[in-house]
């Protein structure tokens, strides 16, 4: 018998399918939120490394900010990965959300990102 797949898999597994279409070669910004931090990665898939990464359990945004699992926790971790990536030459990427739906959290990391210097 079949096993029932979820419909976050399902989610999740159409994303990547539309990435995969739409990198043409383009690193991938991949957000993952839970439901007290928000985390964020420039990976490039043709290596298999992370370039950069930024998250909320980092020292310096958990003193600055009430809590990781807000809006403006999320608009300041896009901010940080579109620096850092700048810095390390990355200015074109795919946004890869996941099986998150692109609201909230998830849709400011990316507008910050694309403020930032950021093009995807």
């Amino acid at each position: 018998m079949a096993e029932k797949i979820s419909t976050t898999d399902r989610r999740r597994a159409r994303v990547r399918r539309a990435l995969r279409a739409a990198a043409n070669g383009r690193v991938r910004l991949s957000v993952h939120r839970s439901s007290k931090q928000i985390y964020a990665q420039i990976i490039d898939d043709a290596q298999g490394r992370t370039l950069v990464h930024a998250s909320t359990l980092e020292k310096d945004l958990r003193e600055q900010l009430k809590t990781g699992a807000d809006i403006e926790a999320a608009k300041v971790v896009g901010k940080l990965i579109a620096e850092r990536a700048v810095a390390a030459g990355v200015t074109d990427v795919v946004f890869d959300r996941g099986a998150f739906i692109y609201h909230g959290r998830v849709k400011a990391l990316a507008d910050a990102a694309r403020e930032a210097g950021l093009n995807f």
